[in-house]
Protein backbone atom coordinates (compact mmCIF):
# COMPACT_ATOMS: atom_id res chain seq x y z
CA UNK A 1 0.00 0.00 0.00
CA UNK A 2 1.01 3.20 -1.06
CA UNK A 3 2.34 5.64 1.91
CA UNK A 4 -1.09 8.28 0.22
CA UNK A 5 -2.98 5.49 0.73
CA UNK A 6 -1.93 4.41 4.11
CA UNK A 7 -2.30 8.25 5.38
CA UNK A 8 -6.21 8.11 4.41
CA UNK A 9 -6.77 4.89 5.61
CA UNK A 10 -5.45 6.11 8.77
CA UNK A 11 -7.18 9.04 8.76
CA UNK A 12 -10.51 7.68 8.50
CA UNK A 13 -9.95 5.54 10.91
CA UNK A 14 -8.97 8.23 13.60
CA UNK A 15 -12.96 10.20 12.42
CA UNK A 16 -14.22 7.03 13.67
CA UNK A 17 -12.78 6.81 16.41
CA UNK A 18 -13.60 9.91 17.18
CA UNK A 19 -17.27 9.34 16.05
CA UNK A 20 -17.73 6.69 18.63
CA UNK A 21 -18.06 4.26 15.64
CA UNK A 22 -14.90 2.48 16.68
CA UNK A 23 -12.64 1.95 19.51
CA UNK A 24 -8.91 2.60 19.11
CA UNK A 25 -6.60 -0.63 18.86
CA UNK A 26 -4.49 -0.13 21.78
CA UNK A 27 -3.81 2.27 24.40
CA UNK A 28 -0.78 2.78 26.00
CA UNK A 29 -0.83 4.15 29.91
CA UNK A 30 2.84 5.02 30.56
CA UNK A 31 4.15 3.08 33.94
CA UNK A 32 4.44 5.74 36.84
CA UNK A 33 7.82 5.77 39.13
CA UNK A 34 8.73 7.47 42.68
CA UNK A 35 11.45 9.66 41.10
CA UNK A 36 11.50 11.54 44.86
CA UNK A 37 11.28 8.03 46.59
CA UNK A 38 14.29 6.56 44.80
CA UNK A 39 16.21 9.57 45.27
CA UNK A 40 15.74 9.59 49.05
CA UNK A 41 16.37 6.12 49.20
CA UNK A 42 20.16 6.38 48.39
CA UNK A 43 20.29 9.54 50.22
CA UNK A 44 20.99 11.90 47.42
CA UNK A 45 20.24 15.81 46.92
CA UNK A 46 18.54 16.13 43.19
CA UNK A 47 21.80 17.61 41.87
CA UNK A 48 23.92 14.65 43.24
CA UNK A 49 21.27 12.40 41.95
CA UNK A 50 21.44 13.79 38.28
CA UNK A 51 25.06 13.76 38.21
CA UNK A 52 25.86 10.20 39.38
CA UNK A 53 23.50 9.11 37.08
CA UNK A 54 23.90 11.68 34.25
CA UNK A 55 20.13 13.07 33.93
CA UNK A 56 19.76 16.86 33.53
CA UNK A 57 19.06 18.11 37.23
CA UNK A 58 16.36 20.26 35.77
CA UNK A 59 14.37 16.64 34.30
CA UNK A 60 14.74 15.20 37.76
CA UNK A 61 13.07 17.97 39.81
CA UNK A 62 10.36 18.53 36.79
CA UNK A 63 9.62 14.62 37.82
CA UNK A 64 9.37 15.27 41.06
CA UNK A 65 7.18 18.07 41.06
CA UNK A 66 5.06 16.33 38.44
CA UNK A 67 5.02 19.28 35.80
CA UNK A 68 6.93 16.52 33.86
CA UNK A 69 6.87 12.31 33.20
CA UNK A 70 10.01 10.71 32.30
CA UNK A 71 9.66 8.67 29.25
CA UNK A 72 9.50 5.20 28.28
CA UNK A 73 13.95 5.15 28.10
CA UNK A 74 14.05 7.41 31.59
CA UNK A 75 11.30 5.01 33.53
CA UNK A 76 13.36 1.94 32.63
CA UNK A 77 16.68 3.97 33.50
CA UNK A 78 14.96 5.00 36.76
CA UNK A 79 13.65 1.39 38.03
CA UNK A 80 17.22 -0.05 36.92
CA UNK A 81 18.38 2.68 39.15
CA UNK A 82 16.10 1.75 41.64
CA UNK A 83 17.13 -2.07 42.24
CA UNK A 84 21.44 -1.83 41.41
CA UNK A 85 22.02 1.79 41.87
CA UNK A 86 25.94 1.09 42.29
CA UNK A 87 26.11 -0.80 38.86
CA UNK A 88 24.16 1.78 37.07
CA UNK A 89 26.50 4.53 38.65
CA UNK A 90 29.36 2.17 37.39
CA UNK A 91 28.76 1.46 34.22
CA UNK A 92 27.58 5.60 33.68
CA UNK A 93 31.25 5.96 34.77
CA UNK A 94 32.91 3.38 32.68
Amino acid sequence: MSFGKELIQSANEALEIAQGKAAPAAVYVPETVDVAAIRKQQGLTQAAFAERYGLAESAVRDWEQHRRSPDRAAVLLLKVIERSPDIVAQAIRA
